[in-house]
């Protein structure tokens, strides 16, 4: 049984673990930093670029991990469709209906002038591209992926990464989440959203937590559209 307070993406991991270092040696000797290390063990959602640095170092490679956590299918399909989640499930299912990769820029800050966080806006109506479903997704119709646009979620989120959002699945404190917010815009094929780590969640406030700079700030609940999961990033 996996240990309670790692991931089950962790515990995967320390099979590929070389002898002779300990795991905190093995994230050293491959540049990943004490901050990527913890959330990996926490939170589950590695980049696949830590993923390779430590595999190099191991002498073993993404697609024999990917290869692992799929069962040893042998299908490309079934390497190729990743996704690092928070849940411990396996990445990857051939033949899945691909996921709608929406189009995400940056639109200023949120709230007062200088406040630096981040706000993005969603176009949902124009899907730019249709990229590998996660099995863990296979039955959630109204997922969707966006590009990580900002820098407010480093080091949990590369700019440009491309993560996965599920509206269907329930969002927990310390999950981390998009709020889309109320609008009154005339262009209804475009949203105003935010990202961070969800801190509270009240009938009044939700507060959420960005990284970079770290801060922690309130979105009144009158003010929030839809508060959707991010399932994890895709690889």
């Amino acid at each position: 049984m996996p240990d309670g307070d790692t991931t089950q993406i962790y515990q995967d991991l320390m099979r590929f673990k070389p002898d002779g270092l300990t795991p905190n040696g093995w994230a050293m000797k491959a540049g990943v930093s004490r901050t990527v290390w913890s959330d990996m063990r926490r939170h589950g959602n590695p980049s696949r670029r830590t993923l390779e640095k430590l595999l190099t170092v191991a002498g073993s490679s993404l697609a024999e991990f990917e290869a692992l956590r799929v069962g040893g299918h042998s299908e490309a399909s079934a390497v190729t469709t990743g996704l690092a989640d928070r849940s411990g499930s396996s990445w990857g299912a051939p033949r899945l209906t691909p996921l709608p990769l929406i189009a995400t820029t940056l639109a200023g800050e949120w709230g007062d002038a200088k406040s630096h966080i981040e706000l993005i806006e969603l176009s949902t109506g124009e899907i730019i591209d249709r990229i590998p479903r996660p099995v863990s997704l296979a039955h959630d119709a109204s997922a969707y992926a966006v590009t990580i646009v900002g820098d407010s979620m480093w080091p949990r989120f590369r700019p440009g990464r491309r993560v996965a959002v599920s509206p269907k699945a329930a969002a927990a404190i310390g999950d981390d989440v998009i709020v889309k917010l109320e609008d009154d815009t005339t262009e209804p094929s475009s949203i105003s959203a935010l990202i961070g780590e969800l801190v509270r969640r009240t009938t009044e406030v939700v507060e959420l937590r960005q990284f970079n700079p770290d801060k922690v700030f309130s979105v009144e609940a009158a003010s929030v559209a839809g508060l959707e999961k991010v399932v994890g990033e895709l690889i």
